[in-house]
């Protein structure tokens, strides 16, 4: 190790023949394989070699609640753009590395608390057994794919031999972890201990194979080709192929690449397997998918760590309790999200009916189990005494934290107000849950704007990470950062927000939704449509989106969004149409397409396309990529337009917003990570043959400054 560097690796003696080679990154979080930790490791483990007195050594870490969350992903970016030569001693070095733990001349176990991702899971992979911690944040796996890559240190090798193919086929082609429980029951590892007794344990483990020498017969037989039937292996490759169709929708090339690699290597010995793997990793390496999905990694590390604000003397307060108005869909989600958390929440409703059916939502909710698929009796029972029914406000006074999702009306919102804020107390956060009223215009009449704010969670709440922070004019930092926290220990994902109608999300997502209908007057059909969006990535068509928003909902938001910008917003006649013929979606069961069936999926409907042709304008026909520019291009050209009205703290924050928002496709990393891989330049000779749309088609003077400069939207961050 070179002079003046701080170690990230201890080497001590429990036992006398007993190695413990402890993992601590100083001044960071969580340990990470950078290339200078990797060359300290190559140190140690040559100076363990050499050393005929161990027995045994055991890898550890000392960070509590974190093993090794992979590689470096920051040297990774600084080679994406390495030739492809590079890529493959790149995975070979760190192969043969981690390799020497299975050929030392002792024995080596991974005692694992916390989180052991990605590289780490490779590392504690090559090791001869694993011991796992009994700590909840305990979780094993290699989230790869979710970075348009797969294993590359061997991991595609040592968990197929280890555990079976089928297993290691599931566990990686999916990206998701698995707990301590399930590695024990995979055979992943030896056994499930307190975190406090992982060294005794891995210690007594040692013991045990000195003297069995199972370890010894393991090595051997992970070094060989797997036993696999040709027919089981033919129907695993189909299996899998066909679930990762499903799931990847052929947008993500990495997990296909995995399932066809391990199907191929399982049959071949360990050196080849490892080369196999190796060249592989160099295809994926670099490409554009890789490059979004560390985009997108970024973005989420960014928002972890960031406060809400620019400065870092504001602490935020904490909340201790919670009153959620409004027993519907979105109050009971957000309540729920709370009471998960352990959270007291106090629920609320006009409505006595709605109170009592919202309660009941909000319990199942919060309790939810998996495994159960229903609410699991032992968490209801704890948490039911946190959940509290107020019938009336005054029984709110004491909550830190009252979160209005009432309908989205502002003279309802503004007397709710002016009833409910003279019985909080002074220190008391009141947050609206509005999608489109300006902030600053519901505050207009409180005594303390300055506790005032919009906290907009997405539906469905339980599984929508994304919560806008919106501040009015005079929203505290204080109230900023304290909704900030609050949110991320739900588990959400904050974004901070300027005021102004649809705020982030809305206000970009709402050009997409008008174009669609523009272009149905045009002439596409409302399948055309959908199909279009879905190819370009979206989760699903924008005429679809309209059905589950809800028509009418959408019709409200849509007049907003208009009084606002009526330069750029068309007012179709459309919506209302299908309002007035009682068409409202989903939930009606009829909207622009048909929900009548035994499934309930969309389906074409004439009496729905008979009202569309009374709108329609022409029959122009269009391909696909000019259904997919018409749709996007006007969302993005209200980013920049969101940008230079500052309405967002820093460029990231749009693109986190849209693909944790609306499910933008993360595979093209972000709205503006998207436009900064075609150029402003391109978008600009896009925009060109549009322009007789009007204004919502006509550059913005940031994206001519732009394609005039050469400049990004993400150059330097």
């Amino acid at each position: 190790m070179n002079a003046g560097m701080t170690s990230a690796l201890t080497l001590s003696r429990p036992q006398p023949d007993i190695a413990l080679l402890s993992f601590d990154l100083p001044d960071k979080g969580a340990n990470v394989l950078s290339r200078a930790v990797l060359a300290e490791l190559d140190e140690h483990l040559s100076k363990l070699e050499r050393d005929a007195t161990v027995a045994g050594l055991i890898l550890i870490s000392a960070k509590s609640g974190t093993f090794i969350a992979g590689a470096d992903l920051r040297e990774f970016v600084a080679s994406l753009s390495a030739p492809k030569s590079e890529v493959v001693a790149l995975c070979r070095r760190g192969q043969e590395l981690f390799r020497r733990l299975s050929k030392a001349r002792f024995v080596t176990v991974a005692a694992i608390d916390g989180i052991c991702v990605g590289g780490g899971a490779e590392l504690a992979s090559w090791c001869d057994r694993r011991i796992v911690s009994t700590n909840p944040r305990t979780e094993f796996g290699f989230p790869e794919v979710k970075l348009g890559l797969y294993p590359g240190w061997g991991g595609t090798v040592r968990a197929p031999r280890i555990i079976g193919l089928g297993n290691a086929v599931e566990i990686i082609t999916s990206g998701e972890s698995i707990d301590g429980k399930q590695a024990v029951a995979l055979g992943l590892a030896s056994d499930l201990v307190p975190a406090d007794k992982l060294i005794e344990a891995a210690i007594r483990l040692i013991r045990q194979e000195q003297a069995n020498g199972a370890y010894l017969a393991d090595r051997q037989r992970w070094r060989q080709p797997l036993e696999v039937n040709p027919t089981e292996l033919g129907f695993l490759g189909a299996t899998a192929s066909a679930m990762i169709r499903q799931e990847t929708k052929g947008h993500y090339p990495a997990p296909a690449a995995a399932l066809e690699l391990m199907l191929e290597t399982c049959g071949y010995d360990e050196q080849k397997a490892l080369e196999k793997e190796a060249a592989g990793m160099a295809e994926l390496f670099g490409s554009p998918i890789n490059a979004a999905l560390i985009n997108i990694f970024f973005l989420t590390d960014r928002n972890k760590r960031d406060t809400g604000l620019d400065r870092s003397d504001v602490a935020p307060a904490k909340i201790q309790s919670v009153g959620v108005i409004g027993a519907g869909i979105m109050g009971s989600g957000i309540a729920a999200a709370n009471l998960k958390q352990e959270v007291p929440v106090a629920l609320t409703d006009a409505s006595l009916e709605a109170l009592t059916v919202g309660a009941r939502n909000v319990l199942e909710e919060a309790t939810y189990h998996k495994k159960l698929k229903g609410p699991d009796p032992q968490r209801a029972m704890s948490l039911g005494p946190l959940l509290s029914v107020a019938r009336h406000q005054e029984e709110l006074a004491d909550c830190d934290l009252v979160v209005e999702a009432v309908v989205e009306n502002v003279d309802v919102k503004k007397r709710l107000y002016a009833q409910l804020e003279p019985h909080l107390r002074p220190e008391t956060i009141l947050a609206s849950n509005t999608s489109t009223i300006p902030i600053t215009r519901l505050a207009e009449g409180l005594s303390r704007p300055d506790r005032f704010c919009g906290l907009h969670f997405f539906n469905p709440v339980r599984r929508m990470k994304l919560v806008e922070v919106i501040r009015g004019k005079q929203t505290s930092d204080q109230t900023v950062a304290t909704a900030v926290a609050h949110a991320k220990r739900l588990g959400k994902m904050p974004v901070v927000v300027g005021d102004g109608p649809g705020f982030l999300v809305n206000r970009l997502l709402f050009p997409y939704m008008n174009e669609a209908i523009e272009l149905l007057c045009e002439g596409a059909s409302m399948q055309e449509i959908d199909k279009a969006a879905v190819g370009f990535g979206m989760p699903m068509g924008p005429i679809a989106l309209y059905d589950m928003v809800g028509l009418d909902t959408a019709m409200y938001a849509g007049k907003t969004m208009w009084e606002a910008y009526p330069d750029r917003v068309v007012a179709s006649p459309v919506l209302p149409a299908m309002v007035k013929a009682g068409r409202l979606g989903q939930k009606t069961k009829l909207g622009f397409y048909s929900y009548q069936n035994k499934r309930g999926n969309a389906q074409r409907d004439a009496a729905a396309e008979a009202i569309v042709a009374n709108y329609r304008r022409g029959e122009a026909k269009f391909g696909r990529e000019q259904i997919a520019d018409r749709l996007i291009l006007p969302m993005l050209l209200e980013a920049t337009r969101l940008l230079e009205e500052r309405l967002v703290r820093d460029v990231r924050d749009v693109d986190l917003g849209l693909v944790f928002g609306i499910g933008f496709p993360p595979f093209r990393g972000g709205l503006l990570f998207w436009a900064d891989t075609l150029g402003a330049e391109r978008i600009v000779r896009m925009l060109e043959p549009l322009a007789r749309l009007g204004a919502r088609m006509q550059p913005t003077p940031l994206l001519l400054e732009m394609a005039k400069s050469g400049k990004r939207f993400h150059a330097g961050k």
